[in-house]
């Protein structure tokens, strides 16, 4: 379905976004990945990539806490693959601490990544997407883009952000044939997850799968994770025809969170 387009997915070496890179791989779409991690893993994933879809795959170890950096990765992947058409920032961290307690540096450090680098990306990729006349800017925000949660202060102003940017992303783009939306993701049991689960656990002396359901069970009413491969096949629904009219949205993949 996506033959010949380039897509550069942040935060790709592992998780969410390494999901998503694999589901644009398997549509044929040439991928630039991105993230943190020991070279010969990071080989092995690139390489694989290659090797079971048939596609291009380069990686770019860009800090992206780094407004020119972020911007310099979108260039490279044009100047690599010939061209981006679909920019997935997925790339994110979380500090939990109350507000009079929380460390500057870690409040900089969320905004830098999980805000910022989305309106970097974005600005370096929408010249060419609107030059070609497609486009598609998928942002991996959060259910703490839409409600709150304590001690998160830094983590859901920046996905609240990143819902608006969003939206103004799609006001500007509309009529250019580049679209903006925002996936909003509940718990999926990512690395990121797994050491709220283990805190957890340890505060409560509980078993590491009791502190689990206990964990879904305060949030998402389903109580079961979503998964990475969902997230992937909703970025790659978003990237597709079917949803050529689907722009300045927030779909929430959380299992029931924000319905409450």
């Amino acid at each position: 379905m996506l033959k010949g387009k380039v897509v550069v997915v942040t935060g790709s070496t592992s998780g969410i976004g390494l999901a998503i890179a694999r589901g644009f791989a398997a549509q044929g779409a040439d991928v630039m990945l991105n993230g943190l991690g020991e070279a010969a893993a990071i080989e092995a994933v690139r390489s694989g990539i290659e090797r079971d879809h048939g596609v291009r795959a380069f990686f770019d170890g860009a800090d992206l806490t780094k407004g020119e950096a972020v911007r310099g990765l979108v260039e490279n992947a044009v100047r690599a693959l010939g061209r981006i058409d679909i920019l997935v920032n997925n790339a994110g961290i979380q500090h939990t601490s109350p507000i009079d307690e929380f460390p500057t540096d870690k409040w900089d450090q969320i905004i830098a990544l999980n805000l910022s680098a989305v309106f970097h990306g974005t600005a370096a990729a929408l010249p060419h997407m609107k030059k070609q006349g497609w486009g598609r800017i998928i942002n991996i925000a959060s259910t703490h883009g839409l409600v709150a949660s304590p001690y998160k202060s830094a983590y859901v102003a920046a996905k609240h952000g990143v819902v608006g940017f969003t939206k103004s992303t799609a006001l500007e783009a509309a009529g250019t044939g580049v679209t903006a939306n925002a996936i909003c993701p509940g718990w999926v049991r990512t690395a990121l997850v797994e050491t709220q689960i283990t805190a957890l656990a340890k505060s409560k002396g509980l078993d590491q799968e009791v502190a689990a359901r206990e964990l879904l069970a305060e949030k998402q009413p389903s109580l079961e994770f979503v998964t990475p491969e969902q997230l992937a096949a909703m970025a790659v629904y978003l990237a597709s025809d079917a949803a050529a009219q689907i722009t300045g949205t927030t779909l929430a993949v959380d299992g029931g969170w924000t319905a409450r």
